[in-house]
């Protein structure tokens, strides 16, 4: 799993690219959450237009970290998200709890 954050105009931007399955990738991108928060960042994209599957694991802290933030005011946009990741939240019956955008400049300025 390889992620990359950057700001753009008060919002965290996080660029994933790879599988989200239990273990590594499911523990880096928790860190890097954790870190979001600590940083009091509660403006959150998540880019998983390169995340070709999602298992009950990741699927879990996307909601659990959903929740955490709006409890502090804030949220987590989906930008792009590909199909199997759509299908995997829709059958999970969690899709309806994300904001979904085409690309990342939509989801940032939903923010505004």
């Amino acid at each position: 799993m390889d992620i990359n954050v950057r700001k753009r105009s008060q919002v965290q931007v996080i660029q994933l690219r790879g599988a989200l399955r239990m273990g590594p990738a499911v523990d880096s991108l928790r860190q890097t959450l954790e870190e979001a928060l600590g940083n009091g960042d509660t403006r959150i994209v998540m880019n998983l237009s390169e995340v070709p599957m999602v298992d009950s694991s990741g699927i879990g802290l996307l909601v659990r970290f959903l929740a955490l933030i709006k409890q502090q005011g804030g949220n987590i946009k989906l930008a792009q998200p590909s199909k199997f990741a759509v299908q995997t939240l829709r059958l999970v019956g969690v899709l309806k709890l994300f904001e979904i955008f085409d690309n990342d400049d939509a989801a940032v300025e939903s923010f505004a």
